[in-house]
């Protein structure tokens, strides 16, 4: 695929860009963020890990093969020997000197760039001076205004709410239990859910009771479409624009 594929609406979501442009270029690398930017995208999402020396890195999985063939754990090896390791292009093959994992700092850049919201990702549980240092780094960077936490873990959430009480954050989650609402509205929590879980009457509910909702990973017109229909303020997306 050589571009992306338009949403035909006037009056669409805030778009968001899963792991940068990721239906283009490799994910979570300057050149999926880059390409991100370069279009009309409200945000570029990325996933952030704490490598074994307590650096910040920015890569999906918890291990690097799928991407790099290399089978390394991200957390328990160090950021310079992660930073070496060269990235598959989005053929499955090597040969770009360019992709490689991006760190915090980096991805902070390109979103200030081209006037982007970073979505930021905690994969896996944080400690809580992690969490203290994304937002150290975000401070100094004079970006954290515009940057929405995202995670599927609870406490992960928690921790940002207790430190930042009005920033845009979102609990990510697969599906719609019973205790959703209820918990998202005691933590003053938006919702970022796998669009399949997601219904007309939900949005509904949520809205009702203040709660923004995003949607994940929405890739065909059909399915964007439908969410829009449902009336969601966000899509996240591989390709769509």
């Amino acid at each position: 695929m050589n571009d992306t594929i338009h949403l035909p609406q006037a009056h669409k979501p805030r778009i968001i860009a899963h792991r940068g442009l990721s239906g283009l270029e490799m994910e979570n690398t300057a050149s999926a963020f880059v390409a991100a930017g370069q279009r009309s995208y409200y945000g570029i999402e990325t996933d952030v890990h704490v490598t074994a020396d307590g650096q910040f890195i920015l890569i999906h999985d918890d291990n690097t093969k799928r991407v790099a063939g290399d089978e390394m754990i991200v957390e328990n090896t160090w950021y310079e020997t992660l930073r070496a390791i060269r990235l598959n292009d989005t053929d499955g093959k090597k040969g770009r000197r360019d992709l490689l994992m991006p760190n915090l700092s980096e991805y902070i850049g390109i979103c200030r760039k081209y006037e982007k919201y970073a979505v930021l990702e905690f994969k896996n549980h944080f400690a809580p001076r992690d969490i203290d240092r994304v937002i150290a780094i975000l401070q100094e960077a004079e970006y954290l205004d515009h940057v929405i936490f995202i995670s599927f873990d609870l406490p992960n959430m928690i921790c940002i709410r207790e430190r930042l009480p009005e920033q845009p954050a979102q609990f990510l989650i697969k599906e719609f239990p019973d205790w959703l609402p209820d918990t998202l509205g005691k933590y003053h929590l938006d919702l970022d859910i796998k669009h399949t879980a997601l219904t007309g009457e939900r949005v509904r509910q949520l809205h009702e009771c203040g709660i923004q909702v995003n949607t994940w990973t929405v890739n065909t017109l059909e399915d964007a479409q439908r969410v829009i229909d449902y009336g969601v303020d966000y899509i996240t997306t591989n390709i769509l624009e």
